[in-house]
């Protein structure tokens, strides 16, 4: 963007984002840094009360909060979603596929009704509300998606092959939307952070004696912060990154340097 300053370059105000599994972890985080970087949020989730402590921190940074209640392991629920928020704000300028789930067993012991969840949630939820979101920001010439992927994607962890496939699955989906939407001005990233201190994480990793190999693995000597996680995506979702199309960008404190 020549002739902008740095503030601008790193800026989302008046820009529209929707973030899903908004209600806790990385997902609250989130809304409320974008919120802070001058965005109006979209928030969606399936639990109200979640949603409505998103709606909160956004309006205390003083933008607008819309918050959409959905199970998006539902097939209709991606589509439905997309409609509303296009409804109430005409586009998206911004779409973050953050909702995730896994159910870490090994691959002799995961169940197919497991595995049809996870893939639902994490890759075929993110297509389905890219697909009826890009149509406005193709129209408007500018968007970013955002795909909240995981190191899980680069690197194997026992008891993670279902969590692992959806999010590879994720990171080539980020590339086929690159080579189709870039032509109309849309960036499309994935994030791949290590473990990051969420409720879903503490579930995982809670036992030290999950944790400490992790943290044997990782250089930095600790997992993530959601905060840290969100200011890379912040990146991902202002002016500032508009050459960066198509990468599953790793922030793991070094873990796959090793």
């Amino acid at each position: 963007m020549s002739g902008s300053t740095v503030q601008q370059r790193f800026s989302l105000e008046g820009r529209r984002v929707l973030v899903t599994g908004a209600s806790r972890g990385i997902g609250i985080a989130l809304c409320d840094v974008l919120s802070q970087a001058g965005a109006d949020i979209v928030a969606v989730a399936r639990d109200p009360a979640g949603l409505q402590a998103a709606a909160s921190l956004v309006e205390a940074n003083g933008r607008r909060c819309l918050t959409i209640g959905a199970d998006l392991a539902l097939p209709d629920a991606p589509e439905r979603v997309g409609r509303e928020a296009l409804a109430a704000w005409g586009t998206i300028d911004v779409l973050v596929n953050n909702a995730g789930v896994s159910v870490p067993k090994s691959l002799l012991e995961q169940s197919i009704e497991e595995w049809d969840f996870i893939q639902a949630v994490n890759l075929r939820a993110p297509w389905l509300l890219a697909r009826t979101l890009a149509p406005a920001m193709i129209a408007q010439k500018r968007g970013k998606i955002v795909n909240v992927s995981s190191q899980t994607s680069a690197v194997a962890l026992t008891e993670h092959g279902a969590y692992a496939a959806s999010k590879n699955g994720l990171n080539a989906l980020t590339k086929v939307m690159t080579v189709e939407w870039a032509p109309f001005n849309i960036q499309a990233n994935a994030i791949c952070p290590t473990v990051t201190w969420t409720p879903m994480a503490e579930r995982i990793w809670g036992d030290p004696a999950r944790l400490d190999p992790m943290l044997a693995r990782i250089p930095a000597g600790r997992v993530a912060t959601p905060e840290e996680v969100c200011d890379v995506v912040l990146f991902l979702s202002c002016a500032a990154s508009d050459m960066v199309n198509g990468h599953a960008l790793l922030v793991d404190g070094g873990y796959t340097a090793l």
